[in-house]
């Protein structure tokens, strides 16, 4: 689990229990039924009126995956292409295939063939730019729809508020005190459920996707500048010491067996 995430998240709702607890005297009439099904319920209709239920369900499971711990091991990624090239500069074309069909990482492989295909440097270009601007376009959407959902929230909210002040103010004239208090307690909870639904749920989520995917998208785009340096036949130390500035290793920090599962590569492998 992603430490920082898990802290935050016991954070937050730490602050906002021991808030509760320390201004109010019955902490349990801030458990509202009614309140938690017009903001919630509201919410997620919204939502599925706005998305459809694969889109919502896509955008759920990419959290949870943010929510493991999931490394990004650049340096395994990058010595899977300086292995290839190694081969490869060693004359073996059908050695280097075949640590080409081993390598973990779908777009490592795409690139590699493709070079030793024969593939002019500019078309293998355009293709991983193309595959990278469809994961950013497609992992953006996910986090999207935890905004419009936090865009939702205190809508529906404010709908529960004047609902209750709408019944509390018919209940007025009644004077029927405890009809007007629960009326007044759906208006004010359904506000509060609203905001903090918005706030400390479905932004920080959206958040989250959004600086996780420009994170792949930077790990993409270095292996794919690894790429171009292979198809150029630049060697594989000079590959190594060219790539070490954006890993901040050295280029004996590249083990010629360190072969790891890509983490860039291991969600969207398409």
């Amino acid at each position: 689990m992603r430490i920082a995430t898990i802290i935050g998240m016991l954070a937050g709702l730490a602050i906002l229990v021991g808030a509760i607890a320390v201004t109010t005297r019955e902490p349990a009439m801030f458990l509202n039924g009614p309140g938690a099904i017009i903001v919630l319920g509201g919410t997620l209709a919204a939502t599925l009126m706005s998305y459809s239920v694969g889109e919502i369900w896509r955008a759920l499971r990419a959290f949870f995956v943010v929510l493991r711990t999931e490394d990004r091991y650049k340096r395994s990624d990058i010595q899977e292409i300086i292995d290839v090239a190694k081969i490869w500069h060693q004359g073996s074309l059908h050695d280097a295939e075949n640590a080409v069909e081993k390598a973990r990482s779908p777009f490592v492989r795409t690139g590699l063939q493709m070079v030793i295909d024969g593939t002019p440097t500019g078309r293998i270009v355009e293709v991983l730019d193309w595959r990278i601007s469809r994961l950013k376009a497609r992992e953006f959407a996910e986090a999207d729809v935890f905004n419009v959902m936090a865009t939702y929230a205190p809508a529906f909210g404010m709908v529960g508020t004047l609902l209750g002040l709408v019944n509390m103010l018919r209940d007025i004239g009644t004077m029927d005190i405890d009809r007007i208090a629960v009326n007044l307690a759906v208006a004010l909870v359904t506000t509060l459920y609203g905001l903090v639904l918005a706030n400390a749920v479905f932004r920080p989520m959206a958040v989250k996707l959004r600086r996780r995917t420009q994170d792949r998208v930077t790990l993409l785009n270095l292996i794919k500048e690894a790429v171009v340096l292979f198809s150029e036949r630049q060697g594989p130390y000079h590959m190594a010491y060219t790539l070490q500035s954006f890993l901040g290793t050295t280029p004996a920090d590249f083990d010629a067996g360190a072969h790891t599962v890509s983490a860039a590569e291991a969600h969207h492998g398409r």
